[in-house]
């Protein structure tokens, strides 16, 4: 799976501001004899090579019908990792970049009669809820935005987004003393647990408030389908299962290699010479997602839901490992 996704180059056509330290990046295929951009539904983002050995990913939040540009903003962040500021510094008009995907392990549950969707976001976790809030909308789907962020100048189309679906959107910005509190909605947030129409709740932003939001959901007893979380950074790692080194199996590349505990499936693979795209190295991308053909895995990505991760059908081999002394995987 992880080989399924193509690479190709964008050039950018606009960087525009659209908050604080918030870039706004409109792309078009930089060869304009390729044809439409591959196809993307809400949710999905792209790996973007931001400069030579650095990948960073970034939510679609233009229209999905549009197959001749994508829109992607970017977060200026001091203290990450010089992604976010080298696009700042250096994305201007004639730009070109190389990118992968898209890619989706945040779908939208697409809208059926009597659906209610609920949407939280975190500052710059606006971005992939914004073409969900368009398809919910034109669907006539019953939905509302929770919308919070630190100011009203560092959020991000706050004032389209309230322009256009009015009474739906509740913006809370701390520095004018209004915050987002999630335990507040206890029960009552969407009605999930109690509605006889099927009920989404969606939720981009920083980890305390995903967090905050899984806390809710269990003690309102929520069912597994009705929470969808896409992660700007890793869970905090939790002990593995198994401390010991394990064997993977290559079925595809007739190997068998041992993975210490001190490394990963995908450093180890790599180093045997098989090719794996990977992009964050910390489970929160899923680009380097593998079938598993046997055994069973120690899931610590931040990206597979529990049920995926409960079946046991795929892997982040970047972070994830074995909870027994051998694993089979696709490679």
């Amino acid at each position: 799976m992880s080989g399924a996704l193509p690479e190709f180059e964008l050039v950018v056509t606009e960087a525009r501001s659209v908050a604080v330290d918030v870039l706004m990046l409109t792309l078009r295929a930089a060869d304009p004899s390729a044809g439409p951009l591959p196809e993307w539904l809400p949710g999905a983002h792209l790996d973007v090579r931001v400069q030579p050995g650095v990948e960073r990913q970034y939510s679609l939040c233009g229209d999905p019908a549009d197959r001749e540009h994508y829109r992607i903003a970017v977060l200026r962040e001091p203290d990450g990792r010089g992604g976010s500021e080298h696009l700042h510094a250096h994305a201007a008009a004639g730009t070109v970049l190389t990118a992968r995907g898209p890619l989706n392990h945040f779908a939208l549950v697409p809208p059926v009669a009597g659906a209610r969707y609920e949407f939280v976001a975190g500052g710059i976790g606006i971005t992939p809820l914004l073409p969900m809030l368009d398809a919910v909308s034109r669907a006539g789907a019953e939905f509302v935005l929770h919308y919070a962020g630190r100011s009203l100048e560092r959020m991000p189309f706050v004032d389209e987004l309230v322009e256009r679906y009015g009474d739906a959107v509740s913006v809370y910005a701390a520095d004018a003393g209004r915050r987002l509190d999630l335990g507040a909605f206890g029960r009552e947030l969407a009605g999930v647990p109690d509605s006889a129409a099927p009920g989404f709740v969606y939720c981009c932003g920083p980890a305390r408030m995903l967090a905050e939001l899984e806390a809710v959901a269990v003690s309102a007893g929520w069912p597994a389908s009705a929470l969808h979380l896409e992660r700007f950074e890793a869970r905090e790692a939790t002990e593995p299962v198994r401390h010991e080194s394990f064997e993977v199996e290559l079925e595809l590349s007739g190997m068998t290699l041992e993975v210490p505990p001190d490394r990963t499936i995908l450093d180890v693979v790599e180093e045997a010479g098989v090719l794996v795209l990977s992009s964050c190295r910390e489970g929160t991308c899923g680009t380097c997602e593998t079938p598993v053909v046997s055994g069973e895995v120690d899931h610590r990505d931040s990206v597979l839901t529990p049920a995926e991760q409960e079946s046991n059908e795929v892997m982040m081999i970047c972070v994830s490992r074995a909870a027994c002394p051998r694993l089979v995987l696709e490679l």
